[in-house]
């Protein structure tokens, strides 16, 4: 299944627990959408979230963050790997 990184922009001040909260909330429903979040960075000083998944595709990652009230910005499939 491809790997795609999503990015989320303008959330400066968030904390550790805000960003497990959100990545809590894409994990109680992505099998909905056979999607599998592996990991989730942020930098609350630029405002910045990366989540790294594997999905069928870009389309059902941005269905996941619609309902859970946090709309990626950016989805990049990531076709090579080493």
């Amino acid at each position: 299944m491809p790997e795609f990184m999503d990015v989320h922009h303008n959330m400066k001040g968030l904390s550790r627990e805000d960003l497990q909260a959100a990545h809590a909330a894409d994990l109680a429903i992505q099998a909905e959408e056979n999607v599998n979040f592996k990991n989730a960075w942020a930098d609350p000083e630029a405002g910045v979230i990366y989540c790294l998944s594997e999905a069928p595709s870009a389309e059902a990652i941005q269905r996941i963050h619609e309902r859970t009230g946090h709309r990626a910005d950016e989805i990049h499939e990531l076709p090579l790997k080493v």
